[in-house]
């Protein structure tokens, strides 16, 4: 039974345990998602049922369309109790000590908070909303999160306007210290969205730098929950599942930005990544993006997706399960996909090279090192001799594009 199959059977009827692979149906194995997804093109007016009356926050950021769009929110759901309008792309702790302050505790304050915007927006308003005013009771969670410290709980829904990040529907928010140079998961199960509004139409006419960044986070995070020691069976199926759609639609979509159907294709896709790494994490490609991005200044889906073919080709033939999966995205011709992934990243203009996004000889194996070591690398498969070697055989990471 392949994979697409099994998604199939898995939404519309049952899955017989012989056609599913040997190991993985005697294996024990676990998976939960509490967020209540709506999809689909003009979903967005459903945010008034969503509230059911209950007043909320706004969170999103300054510009005229988001002000816009806050507006339509408006209509459908009432006037916004507060809005928080300033959110940054990659909040820092410097930005969350200065934001949380606007939704102190009352008695009276906003019982919902609505996150509009892409992942930074969504990211945000977790921290503020675990943070209930006070920020620094979530800087000692991050720094010592087995001490005790309680978050504090809001229900979230989240409206994303672009299609990779996939915090609509995970527990987690990418926090950045950067005065100590350093990024930060900030992981609750109350951090979990209440519910999702996925309305493709707000995608519409993005620009293709932020289309490709975007969707490369969401192919990223289908294939990092792959190669991971936290993959079961239903992310599998969700991530080939996202995979498979992105390679197929991301190229045509970041160049017909006006296209409702391939904004629509690309958007799901970004969902079902977000649904498969919401129970495994990410894993060593994330890990290595970190620095990239605080010291680069490289967009994140840029930065987490350049290494994805060499991570590939260090881990094939390291998980049965994995293997199978890979196939099911690339064909049965597995040691060929590397130079696949690596020649459609390369289409949508990404070098696989780290001296291409700033990266330079001297600090590349401390990176690597350093990536591994990390909460994330620790959940990769594989082992840093092979991804070493895979480096190599690609002909250098370090090497910029075309030159030796």
């Amino acid at each position: 039974m392949d994979f697409l199959h099994l998604i199939d059977t898995a939404l519309h009827g049952s899955v017989n345990q012989a056609d599913m692979n040997p190991c993985e149906g005697s294996a024990m194995w676990r998976y939960a998602n509490p967020v209540a997804i709506r999809f689909g093109a003009g979903v967005m007016p459903q945010i008034g049922d969503l509230l059911g009356g209950r007043s909320y926050a706004l969170v999103t950021y300054g510009e005229p369309r988001f002000r816009a769009l806050g507006e339509k929110i408006a209509g459908f759901a009432g006037r916004p109790q507060t809005v928080i309008d300033d959110i940054a792309p990659n909040p820092s702790f410097r930005d969350m000590r200065r934001l949380c302050p606007r939704l102190a505790p009352n008695a009276g304050g906003p019982e919902v908070l609505v996150a509009l915007g892409g992942g930074s927006v969504i990211d945000a308003a977790k921290a503020i909303a675990a943070a209930n005013g006070d920020f620094s009771t979530v800087e000692a969670f991050l720094k010592a999160p087995d001490v005790g410290t309680r978050l504090a709980s809001r229900p979230i829904i989240a409206i994303p306007t672009t299609a990779g990040t996939g915090s609509e529907v995970t527990c987690w928010a990418a926090l950045w210290d950067t005065e100590a140079s350093r990024k930060y998961s900030l992981a609750h199960s109350s951090l979990y969205p209440e519910a999702a509004l996925v309305d493709p139409t707000l995608l519409l006419e993005l620009p293709r730098g932020l289309t490709v960044s975007t969707g490369l986070d969401a192919l990223s995070h289908a294939l990092e929950s792959l190669w991971n020691k936290n993959a079961n069976p239903v992310s599998r199926v969700l991530a080939v599942a996202a995979a498979r759609e992105l390679l197929a639609s991301l190229p045509a979509a970041a160049n017909a930005p006006g296209d409702l159907a391939l904004r629509s294709r690309v958007a799901k896709a970004a969902v079902l990544a977000g649904l498969a790494f919401s129970n495994t994490k990410t894993a060593l490609a994330h890990s290595l993006s970190y620095p990239i991005t605080l010291n680069h200044g490289v967009p994140h889906g840029i930065a987490c997706s350049f290494s994805l073919p060499m991570v590939m080709r260090s881990i094939l033939g390291a998980d049965a399960d994995c293997d199978a999966a890979l196939s099911e995205i690339f064909g049965p011709e597995l040691a060929a996909a590397p130079e696949r992934l690596n020649d459609f990243l390369s289409g949508l203009g990404v070098s696989p090279a780290a001296a291409d996004h700033g990266v330079v000889a001297e600090e590349w194996e401390d990176l690597v090192a350093n990536a591994f070591d990390g909460e994330r690398g620790q959940n990769f498969i594989g082992t840093l001799e092979r991804f070493l070697e895979s480096a190599e055989r690609q002909g250098g990471p370090i090497t910029a594009a075309g030159r030796r």
